[in-house]
């Protein structure tokens, strides 16, 4: 599967997971906090199911790549 995600857009997805597991376990949040495995998940893969289902790629297209 092809990466759709860019590097800034990654970047933000890790964050906001680490940041809502951390609210998760220090109990600021309520369980549901956990759902930050979902954007770190997809952050530290580079490939967002949502993005594929609607036709969303924020990962930006090289030379070498547009030859193809």
């Amino acid at each position: 599967m092809k990466k759709n995600e860019g590097a800034l857009d990654r970047t933000l997805r890790v964050i906001i997971g680490l940041a809502l597991i951390g609210l998760a376990i220090t109990e600021t949040v309520g369980v549901w906090g956990y759902i930050g495995v979902v954007p770190l998940l997809t952050g530290a893969v580079g490939l967002c199911p949502l993005y594929s289902l609607l036709g969303i790629n924020s990962c930006p297209v090289t030379n070498a790549e547009s030859k193809r």
